[in-house]
């Protein structure tokens, strides 16, 4: 039995352009975020766990 593929919508005209120029936006600012802190709480929660070794 065959499977009905959807087809994938393409974006043209101003609404295009207003795609591209967010995701520019996007990918400039994309390491803006810190996660240092969840890195160290997940560090601290392996630790305790004695699944891996950290050197601090």
């Amino acid at each position: 039995m065959a499977v009905y593929i959807k087809p994938i919508p393409v974006l043209t005209g101003k609404v295009a352009e207003k795609f591209e120029e967010a995701a520019r936006k996007s990918e400039a600012n994309r390491a803006t975020v810190d996660f240092s802190r969840e890195v160290a709480m997940a560090k601290r929660i392996l630790e305790k766990s004695n699944i891996r070794k950290f050197k601090s």
